[in-house]
């Protein structure tokens, strides 16, 4: 029964960071939010019992792919500043 709820919980999780981090227009939440959904589905994958896919998403897909989306997001703030003094 517990594993049935913290199911639900991941499903119901990984949902809303999918959907928020498409509807929201601040860059610099929907790249948040993208890393959250990048952790979340390396819980499933550990749930499914592929630790392998697990290591991968969290390194690559939430850890990499993050930090260079938020990298970008800083440089193009830094332009938007730049060409509005």
């Amino acid at each position: 029964m517990s594993n049935l709820i913290l199911d639900l919980l991941l499903v119901i999780a990984l949902l809303w960071s999918a959907l928020r981090s498409l509807m929201t227009r601040d860059l610099f939440r929907a790249v948040v939010l993208f890393i959250v959904f990048g952790l979340l589905m390396a819980l499933v994958w550990a749930r499914l019992h592929a630790p392998d896919i697990a290591l991968a998403e969290a390194a690559i897909g939430a850890g990499l792919t993050g930090a260079l989306l938020l990298d970008t997001v800083g440089y193009l703030r830094k332009k938007q500043q730049e060409s509005f003094p």
